[in-house]
């Protein structure tokens, strides 16, 4: 907690000074462009890997990148994440969502290794999400990466997910929404976007 605190001490006094105009404006103006999808995964920034500044991204994270479909069934249960893209997407007007996922990623591993969860029933039933994803990755060939096809194979999936809520549905056929797949190398800092109907894979950057 004290590092917490040092942290927050020193951006009270070094960092916040120099951006104080923008946290000015911030303070009346909420305009992100994209909602970034991420892994709730400690070694993943999305405004550290973006260079994004202050208000730029709508940013959600779960376990293992994962976005339910959409069930209609399910609308007198709080879902925080359906709560989170109807607001970016109907409200804040994003015009990009990306889904990200990453090497080594714990969630990922846990089902390409078919780890018993029993201990764990919240993280079993949440990754049931990621069903599809596991399927997709059954097909890879032997001598593959099984993390990393997963982790592909997820990124799409959720993308596919993603499509099924009615207020993305209507923006993609508005033509005012772009989906994205990334997965972000965590050694190398390599970032890859993936085709969603392929499933191939190019650097992002140089």
């Amino acid at each position: 907690m004290q590092d917490l605190a040092e942290g927050v001490a020193h951006f009270q006094q070094g960092v916040f000074p120099a951006k104080a105009a923008r946290f000015r404006h911030l303070a009346t103006t909420h305009q992100p462009s994209t909602l970034f999808i991420s892994c709730s995964d400690a070694r993943v920034i999305p405004e550290l890997i973006t260079q994004s500044e202050p208000g730029e991204l709508f940013v959600i994270r779960t376990a293992g990148n994962l976005v339910p479909a959409h069930d209609p069934s399910a609308d007198a249960v709080a879902d925080g994440v359906t709560a989170s893209i109807e607001y970016a997407v109907a409200v804040l007007g994003v015009s990009d969502i990306v889904v990200c996922g990453h090497s080594a990623c714990g969630a990922m591993t846990a089902l390409a290794d078919d780890q018993d969860l029993a201990a764990l029933p919240a993280v079993a039933r949440w990754l049931r999400h990621a069903d599809v994803s596991r399927a997709r990755a059954a097909r890879a060939e032997p001598g593959e990466d099984k993390v990393g096809v997963l982790v592909r194979s997820n990124v799409i999936a959720q993308l596919a997910n993603l499509a099924t809520h009615p207020c993305v549905a209507r923006a993609l056929a508005a033509q005012t929404l772009t989906l994205r797949g990334w997965v972000y190398d965590i050694p190398t800092g390599a970032v890859d976007q993936l085709d969603p109907v392929t499933g191939s894979s190019a650097a992002l950057a140089a």
